[in-house]
């Protein structure tokens, strides 16, 4: 099965953030992310048996309780690679960046041992927002990003993705509360 960790936005940050998107200045088409569907990945993990699972979500446990939840924002809209060959559009965190940096280094470290190889790149704590259709798109400056609400990250999660016709499907495996108080 596919899978990845992550942190999902409250609903109310998932919808901000999709009528965002569909006010971005894009020249193009682009596929739109279900606002259900809008989350900042911490490791994609890839295909995963059934018999490895288990003792994937329980190394992921104590993940948690080395972070306490913390608040984040959104810090602004751009597109990847760039804005004048986009193939995805994203909204980047401000506030929140750096705790979402430490809890995807950690959990990179703590499932490397179980054979995931650890990210070569800088992470960038980022959700997206859509995908160009076929063809790059262009986005066009973005003066100052729509009103988003902040939101508190309380929680990672494993999740499960089944790709099909309209887009991947998910389903959270298994959900790790940060710690309220560590000692």
């Amino acid at each position: 099965m596919r899978t990845f960790v992550a942190v999902f936005p409250p609903p109310e940050t998932q919808e901000a953030l999709a009528d965002a998107a569909r006010g971005l200045p894009v020249v193009g088409k682009v596929r739109l992310t279900s606002p259900a569907n809008i989350h900042l990945t911490l490791k994609f993990l890839g295909d995963v048996s059934q018999e490895d699972l288990g003792r994937l979500a329980e190394a992921l446990e104590p993940v948690r309780e080395r972070h306490e939840p913390f608040e984040a924002s959104i810090s602004g809209f751009g597109a990847f690679p760039s804005p004048r060959r986009a193939r995805i559009l994203w909204a980047g965190i401000g506030e929140g960046a750096d705790e979402l940096r430490a809890l995807a280094r950690d959990v990179d470290e703590t499932l490397e041992p179980l054979g995931f190889e650890r990210e070569d790149r800088t992470y960038v704590p980022h959700l997206t927002l859509g995908r160009a259709r076929g063809r790059p798109v262009a986005l066009e400056t973005v003066e100052s990003p729509s009103p988003v609400p902040e939101f508190f990250v309380r929680h990672a999660e494993l999740v499960e993705s089944v790709l099909g016709g309209a887009g991947a499907a998910y389903s959270t495996l298994a959900a790790y509360p940060l710690s309220e108080g560590r000692d």
